[in-house]
């Protein structure tokens, strides 16, 4: 599960999981199949929102 981690400035990182890394892998080549070009990919990335859970303590 991803993780928000706040520093000193005020801003926020996402710490990433190695299964956070792997599900946001397998769903964009789900999305991109079948695609040749970037602004193919794009295109289709557009179209889609991934949603990465937060971890609750």
């Amino acid at each position: 599960m991803a993780k928000i981690l706040e520093n000193t400035q005020g801003r926020k990182s996402i710490k990433l999981s190695t299964d956070d890394v792997i599900s946001i892998v397998k769903e964009y080549q789900n999305i991109t199949k079948n695609s040749y070009s970037y602004n193919e990919i794009r295109e289709k990335l557009n179209n889609f929102t991934i949603i990465v859970p937060e971890e609750i303590y």
